[in-house]
């Protein structure tokens, strides 16, 4: 899962608890946002090409800068280092100002 991960308080705390509610075993989950910064109106974009790239690759992208975990954020597998993965169907969230929300859902293609 490519989370939105903006690094503030309110975002992660809530999308990390989402992401616990929703999967009962949860995804690895990763977030660009501290190697690209935020790069508003493109981030949802840039963010589904990594997943893209993530999938052509069989790597998942560590979340750079992530040092302490916050407690309030219930995720058992935050991606801290590059990681060999075999890809399967991978989820991209992009959240923005006034509610302009996706949900992005890639699957690998069949060879």
């Amino acid at each position: 899962m490519n989370a939105h991960g903006t690094g503030t308080d309110l975002n992660d705390e809530t999308e990390g608890g989402i992401i616990d509610r929703v999967f009962d075993l949860q995804p690895a989950v990763s977030s660009i946002k501290g190697t690209t910064g935020h790069a508003l109106g493109a981030s949802g974009s840039i963010e589904a090409a990594v997943v893209v790239e993530s999938m052509r690759r069989h790597e998942l992208p560590p979340n750079i800068g992530l040092v302490n975990q916050d407690p309030a954020i219930p995720l058992d597998d935050i991606v801290r280092e590059p990681r060999e993965w075999q890809p399967g169907p991978a989820i991209s969230n992009s959240f923005g100002f006034g509610g302009h929300n996706s949900v992005l859902v890639f699957s690998p293609r069949a060879e």
